[in-house]
This record gives C-alpha cells, sequence and structure tokens, in this order.
C-alpha cells in the first residue's frame, strides 16, 4: 500500500540502502530502464547511448503504484523529440507509475542519467527522505520528491523544480507516448483504450493529442 504525500516524515534516520524508484515517464518501459541500469542503446526507441549504473543488476521487484499529483508535456527533448513527462505533486489529480525496488545508489545513478551527467556519486537524500522534497539545481529532473511509502520503504521520483503551471505545454510525440503507454499497460494492465484516454488528458497532449490518435500509436491499438 502506498502512504504518505509530499510532507514531513516522521522517521528515526533518514538513511536508506533500498527504496522505490517511481517511474512516471518513458522509464514506466522495463526495457528503457535496463538499459539505464545495464547501459547501452534501449531497443525501444530514443535516440541515446546510456552509460549504465554501477550496479546493474535488475530491480528487486516492480509494481504499479498510482501518484497523486498531474503528469505533464513540457520543454522539448534532444532523445525523443516533442514534450517531456514531468510530475507535479501540487496539484490534484492521480497518476499511473511503476515503482522499482532499487538500491539508493542504483537511484542516484539513474538519476545522473536523467540529467546527461556520468554516473558514479552518491545522491544525498536526507532531505528529500525527511521533508518530501529537495532541490539538488536547477536542471529538468534534479527536483526530488518523495511521493510517500511502499512495505516500509520509500517512494522516490524526480521532476523538474517549476510547476504545471510555470511553463508552456509541448506536445509529445508519438514514440514517446508510445513508450510511456507501454510502460502503463505492462505496470497497471489496463487496456489500450484506457491507456490513451489517460495520456491523452495530460496537459501538452490535450488538445494536440486525441484519444483516438494515441490509441492509434500505441501497441495493440487500432
Amino acid at each position: 500500500m502506498v502512504t504518505g504525500s509530499e510532507a514531513e516524515f516522521d522517521e528515526p534516520s533518514p538513511v536508506v540502502s533500498r527504496l522505490w524508484y517511481v517511474a512516471y515517464g518513458s522509464n514506466t518501459h522495463r526495457a528503457r530502464l535496463d538499459a539505464y541500469l545495464r547501459g547501452g542503446r534501449s531497443a525501444d526507441g530514443g535516440d541515446r547511448t546510456y552509460p549504465g549504473c554501477r550496479d546493474p543488476r535488475p530491480p528487486e521487484r516492480t509494481v504499479g503504484v498510482m501518484l497523486p499529483g498531474a503528469l505533464y508535456f513540457a520543454t522539448r527533448s534532444p532523445v525523443w523529440g516533442g514534450g517531456r513527462a514531468f510530475y507535479d505533486p501540487a496539484v490534484a489529480g492521480e497518476i499511473p507509475a511503476r515503482a522499482y525496488l532499487l538500491t539508493a545508489g542504483q537511484f542516484s545513478d539513474i538519476a545522473h542519467q536523467e540529467m546527461f551527467r556520468a554516473p558514479g556519486t552518491e545522491l544525498d537524500l536526507r532531505r528529500v527522505l525527511r521533508h518530501g522534497r529537495d532541490r539538488l539545481g536547477p536542471g529538468r529532473y534534479e527536483t526530488l520528491v518523495r511521493a510517500g511509502t511502499l512495505d516500509g520503504l520509500p517512494l522516490l521520483t524526480f521532476t523538474a523544480p517549476w510547476g504545471l503551471h510555470e511553463v508552456p505545454p509541448v506536445a509529445p510525440t508519438g514514440p514517446y507516448l508510445r513508450q510511456l503507454g507501454s510502460g502503463i499497460a505492462e505496470a497497471h494492465g489496463w487496456p489500450v483504450a484506457r491507456v490513451a484516454r489517460f495520456l491523452a488528458s495530460c496537459p501538452g497532449a490535450a488538445g494536440h493529442w486525441s484519444a483516438p490518435a494515441v490509441e492509434a500509436v500505441l501497441p495493440g491499438g487500432q
């Protein structure tokens, strides 16, 4: 069960060796996450080669979770073209995501790779574990968010320092929506039509992508 929210967490020690990394973007797709862990280029799309984590082992567990907040598309991805997925925990709503049980070191290395930096140094997780949020820098994925607790371990993700209403929306590309949609279907077992309706409703996609158009680019879609 997921418990808690972006708030103060009353715990005796903010130090953890294992945690849940919560993916809401392209890393909802397991093959994409494997490229971050093992290194190399994912076979599922995207024009980038990843250095990989120091510890390339697969996740100990993988579960579908629902995050409180909103998913939106903004800025422009050099990997996919079009808008990138971001998470705003301050906006009312709920989004389907995927939680991977990893080591703190693996989470750190994935975060570095998201910011196009070399992996190899540990992130200081004390503030995000205690306060629910920590801005490490101005970059697109340098703000850490604690989204709750699952089975006694923290759920951590990263997003931009700005919120949904502070940046202009940018429509995502079809290949990027296919990646997200495939990951949501894998994690939650949703039918294609339900995945398409959710993605088409997200700011950035809404008004540019209809649910039938999203469904057409998803695996198994018409």
